[in-house]
Parts: structure tokens; C-alpha cells; sequence
């Protein structure tokens, strides 16, 4: 929780392709804040928007810890 990292890239054309309607683009800074009581979904803040994604979504995008 509240662990930042930097969108490298996405290895899932279809779930990059909502991610980035979404307006999270390779560049753009994330930070966990919040899951579900068993894990999955998980919410990410990502250009002022808080995002709620799927654990299988979450794995298909790759990220660099700042």
C-alpha cells in the first residue's frame, strides 16, 4: 500500500489499450492505494484517477519501482 513505480510497458495489447483510454501511458507514475479484502481488485492512482484493475490485469503491466 502506497508503493509508487512507473509504467514501463504492457504486455497485454487489449489491456493496455483500455489502461491507456484511461489515460495511464507508459511514463506515468502509479501508486497502490487500495485492495479488496482478499486481494483482487486492486486501485491504483494514476494521473489523478484512481483505477480499479483485476490481479490477472495488473500482472500484464510492467513497472519500475521509484
Amino acid at each position: 500500500m502506497g508503493d509508487q513505480a512507473r509504467i514501463s510497458q504492457f504486455t497485454d495489447a487489449e489491456i493496455g489499450l483500455k489502461l491507456l483510454e484511461m489515460g495511464c501511458v507508459p511514463g506515468a507514475s502509479v501508486k497502490l492505494v487500495r485492495f479488496a479484502p482478499w486481494g483482487d481488485p486492486l486501485a491504483f492512482e494514476c494521473n489523478g484517477s484512481i483505477i480499479s484493475i483485476r490481479n490477472a490485469e495488473a500482472r500484464t503491466v510492467d513497472v519500475e519501482r521509484m
